[in-house]
């Protein structure tokens, strides 16, 4: 099973809800599991509200998706100044913001920044799919053991 799909968002806090629902759909119709399905859409909240958060102003940005070989790869493009994720502190578990790298790195299994073209970073978010969510969304017939 492959699936693809983008999407360009206004640079507003509604889109969010809006990015939640068409991305869960493309999951649950591909037979992504509900936990899964969870996981990989509170990762790709907290990467779209940081662009909406901190972010250079812009009137968009992008959002893709690909489910190929057990693993979904999702991107998020915007236009913002350069960014070193290395140079990030360590999150204060006491303040209200300042977790959402933290957060996106402990849910999926790859957290990517890149400079994508002059004034333009992407995010890129790599999950395997959770054991019991086979990639051409047929239930998983294996024997069960005990």
């Amino acid at each position: 099973m492959e699936a693809s799909f983008a999407i360009a968002l206004p640079r507003a806090a509604y889109t969010v809800p809006v990015m939640r629902e068409f991305l869960g759909e493309v999951l649950r119709v591909n037979g992504i599991t509900e936990e899964c399905t969870f996981t990989i859409l509170l990762a790709a909240s907290e990467a779209c509200t940081n662009v909406i958060d901190h972010g250079a102003p812009a009137a968009t940005y992008e959002v893709t998706a690909h489910l190929y070989d057990g693993s979904c790869l999702l991107s998020v493009t915007h236009a913002g100044p350069e960014f070193a994720p290395a140079h990030i502190p360590a999150p204060d578990l006491d303040a209200e913001s300042g977790r959402g790298i933290a957060l996106m790195r402990s849910l999926v299994d790859e957290v990517t920044f890149r400079d994508t073209s002059p004034g333009a970073i992407t995010v890129l978010l790599r999950k395997h799919l959770c054991p019991g969510a086979p990639a051409d969304g047929r239930p998983d017939l294996a024997p069960a053991t005990h």
